[in-house]
């Protein structure tokens, strides 16, 4: 599974030449980290990513802080997503 998974980074660093900064390169790496994590958790990771955007918001307090027990449930492992997050195919 992770070699399949370097497979995906092998292809898309071609597209990755426009990346000229750091703080790019730092959000490319968080997505596809996230974009990975999913599918290896039998994700659909347009409706995991867009449940994420919706829900992230909701959970930060008034000085804009988190509180890490609540991130527990947007985990892609965690067993409380929306059942339209969950992929239709099979490992």
């Amino acid at each position: 599974a992770s070699e399949r998974a370097l497979r995906n980074f092998t292809i898309g660093r071609k597209n990755w030449v426009t990346i000229n900064t750091v703080r790019g390169a730092q959000a490319s790496a968080i997505i596809y980290s996230i974009t990975e994590t999913a599918r290896a958790n039998n994700l659909n990771v347009y409706y995991y990513i867009k449940h994420l955007l919706t829900e992230l918001p909701q959970l930060i307090d008034k000085n804009g802080n988190i509180e890490q027990s609540l991130l527990e449930s947007l985990m892609p492992w965690s067993k409380s997503l929306p059942a339209d997050c969950y992929s239709k195919r099979r490992n």
